[in-house]
């Protein structure tokens, strides 16, 4: 591990965040001596980031603990034209007004993690359509595309993939790393940013980028990239088997978010809860010492932090509360994620599949039929063994109410309305 003089360096080393960086002591010498403005791009693909991009937030928010200033660039330009890094194929277009809709969204989460302001070490957050919509086609080939060789290009990770399964790449995506690169060269003239920052998959676009301003003539610019993480197990970070961990708590409840990371693998713990929680690392060597059961309360207190962060502290204290009398007292909590159910169609019966599906706990009757036959599913807490179970009014307590179980740790509460 590399000593850096910094404290951002140090801070990132000794918690795991870095995968690479350009040039580590020319990065180290300007942390230590001045404010450094460093960003990560943000593709608006959807109304909420997912969990997998927690570790990009909280780089941002140690940068900014640490006495500089981080800048979230929104791709509401580059948008238009899709990321094609890793993917099998084309990512569909979206107009003007969704990429609009989901910038939105996204920005309700980073004022969990940063301050924005004025100041000199504030957040700022900027939209590259900003300076990409009004671009002049010919003058940007002569000025800017003049750069870059296609042999080059070619030459990417990004682009071999995708050509060397034969499957098409359009012109409009390869020149998403051209637009990447000049954003990094626009950043540093507009804002002073010397630094971009994103994952190891993104490795090629900053270095684009980095050359690029040598070949235009800016100040030295870097690069870092953290980890592409997955669980122990192998499972892709941000996902589940019901589909992304979203970050807005009205795509993802709070309580869903808090079992997330509750159900962590137990040689993950230490690991999340340096790169995920401020916790301090000697509280963190303890947690990440207990074992037996033990290490399910490292696990409640990972929980709990992480959803504090973005949720708030009485959010995250509120959904630890509702898992213990979950758990513990198999009571029915209004805080369980709930789906509201028509009564008159409870009146008439609604089956025990189609009500897993609808609850989303299985993706088909099929799915669902196999879990009941497996015993993983229960109704206010007492198993169901008839795949064709029909689920009525009769099932509600006196607050129109019940509870249905997937395992130990899903739990839907239906409610009559």
């Amino acid at each position: 591990m590399t000593a850096f003089k910094s404290d951002f360096l140090r801070m990132m080393s000794e918690r795991g965040f870095i995968h690479q960086i350009s040039d580590e002591t020319g990065l180290d010498d300007l942390f230590a001596r001045e404010t450094v403005s460093a960003y990560i791009g943000f593709d608006p693909t959807a109304p909420s980031l997912h969990a997998g991009g927690l570790i990009q937030i909280m780089i941002l928010h140690w940068l900014q603990q640490t006495g500089h200033r981080p800048i979230t660039l929104m791709g509401g330009g580059t948008g238009m034209v899709g990321d094609p890094s890793f993917k099998d194929e084309a990512r569909q277009l979206m107009t003007p007004e969704t990429i609009q809709s989901n910038m939105d969204g996204i920005k309700k989460v980073f004022s969990s993690y940063l301050k924005f302001g004025d100041g000199p070490q504030d957040a700022l957050m900027v939209n590259n359509a900003d300076w990409l919509l009004s671009l002049n086609y010919l003058e940007f080939l002569r000025d800017v595309g003049r750069h870059f060789s296609v042999n080059r290009m070619l030459s990417f990770d990004s682009v071999k993939l995708r050509l060397d399964r034969d499957q098409s790449l359009s012109f409009l995506e390869f020149n998403y790393m051209i637009l990447q690169a000049y954003d990094f060269v626009e950043l540093n003239k507009r804002y002073g940013i010397r630094l971009q920052m994103g994952g190891s998959d993104q490795w090629g676009n900053i270095i684009n980028g980095i050359d690029l301003g040598h070949r235009m003539g800016t100040s030295q610019l870097y690069a870092l990239t953290t980890p592409l993480l997955t669980t122990a197990s192998g499972a892709k970070m941000g996902k589940s088997l019901g589909g992304a961990i979203w970050l807005n708590a009205e795509m993802f409840s709070p309580y869903e978010f808090w079992q997330y990371w509750r159900n962590t693998e137990d040689a993950d713990v230490e690991r999340f809860l340096k790169l995920y929680t401020t916790l301090p690392l000697a509280e963190v060597a303890k947690l990440a010492a207990l074992g037996g059961a033990e290490i399910n309360e490292a696990k409640k207190v990972l929980a709990t932090e992480i959803t504090a962060m973005l949720h708030g502290r009485e959010t995250a204290e509120q959904a630890a509360e509702t898992a213990r009398k979950t758990f513990e007292e198999g009571a029915l909590s209004n805080t369980l994620p709930t789906l509201e159910v028509e009564r008159s169609a409870l009146e008439s019966g609604i089956g025990i599949l189609a009500l897993l599906v609808k609850a989303g706990l299985a993706s088909s009757n099929g799915e669902a039929r196999r879990h009941v036959q497996g015993g993983a599913v229960r109704l206010n807490d007492q198993p169901v063994s008839d795949d064709k179970q029909i689920v009525t009014v009769q099932d509600l307590n006196l607050e129109n109410a019940a509870k249905l179980s997937l395992g130990k740790k899903k739990h839907i509460l239906l409610r009559a309305n």
